[in-house]
């Protein structure tokens, strides 16, 4: 008898039905698309920067006061002073940064701008809540995410990255710190060495495109040849400063919520179909906090 059920046992299993295939996870992109709503978190439009190039192309710039309030203090006296209104693009180099500049350097700052800044390149982590990456930094004992910024730590020390987009300060050689009249923005896969070398004064939310793409500049640094070959900035406002109608309405996703820690596992686990075999394991500029216009 028992011999007769091995015989038939085979022939049972294919007239079982079989078990649903498991249903596959989730990719990045599919979970930031169904992100609920208390997901995410308005970006104040008086940390918002608005750059309008000559062509009429908009770069959003979240400003980042918690790590370099005297810095971005100044970005904030220059930019309702007008001061890059006029202004140029003067610097691509390529797989590193783009740089832009007033339109005269040597006119008197605004009131209230300090001219010998602090060096902000990292601040204290006292207050700080950081929900950790999981995963080894090759440039800080570890690293994780703080109210929607990705950042490094090292003890009681804490700082942004240079990851891509990320908005830092331009200085000259120390003792130096630069004074926020000219800015970068990353256009590379992480300048790493760079961090606590420079003040990081935010990122670029919206119309990194624009800025990546521009021609690279063929003298020494990356810098442009010649004026003429200078990318003219129309302006360069704070959007508080802005009609409600021409302000952009920005959300950043929540770094303390599941839905991060999901869409974090994802990045980490490459669950887009398009991967062949799981990484196990992501780097911290290969998080890119998630951005969307406000519904």
């Amino acid at each position: 008898m028992i011999t007769l059920m091995r015989r038939f046992l085979p022939i049972l299993a294919l007239l079982l039905p079989t078990a649903a295939a498991a249903a596959p996870s989730p990719s990045p992109s599919e979970i930031v698309a169904h992100a609920p709503n208390t997901a995410w978190a308005d970006v104040p439009p008086d940390r918002l920067l608005v750059m309008t190039l000559a062509d009429g192309a908009q770069v959003a710039i979240e400003l980042a006061p918690q790590f370099a309030p005297i810095h971005t203090g100044n970005i904030v006296h220059l930019a309702r002073a007008h001061w890059w209104n006029g202004g140029a693009i003067v610097r691509v180099q390529d797989n590193y940064v783009v740089q832009w500049a007033p339109r005269d350097e040597k006119a008197k700052p605004p009131a209230g701008f300090v001219a010998h800044p602090p060096a902000e390149y990292d601040r204290a982590r006292q207050d700080i809540a950081i929900r950790p990456l999981g995963f080894s930094d090759p440039y800080a004992p570890s690293a994780g995410f703080s109210s929607g910024w990705p950042v490094a730590v090292d003890g009681d020390r804490v700082w942004l990255p240079h990851c891509y987009g990320m908005v830092g300060v331009g200085r000259d050689m120390p003792p130096d710190t630069g004074d926020g009249q000219e800015l970068y923005a990353v256009n590379s896969e992480a300048p790493r060495q760079l961090d606590r070398n420079l003040a990081i004064v935010g990122r670029v939310l919206t119309g990194m495109e624009h800025l990546g793409a521009l021609p690279r500049g063929t003298a020494a640094l990356g810098f442009y040849a010649s004026k003429a070959q200078n990318v003219a900035i129309r302006s360069i406002s704070l959007a508080a400063d802005l009609p409600s109608a021409k302000q952009p309405h920005l959300q950043v996703m929540r770094t303390d919520s599941p839905t991060f820690t999901d869409y974090l596992n994802a990045r980490a686990n490459r669950t887009d179909p398009f991967f062949v075999r799981p990484a196990h394991g992501v780097a911290l500029c290969n998080v890119p906090v998630p951005v969307r216009l406000k519904p």
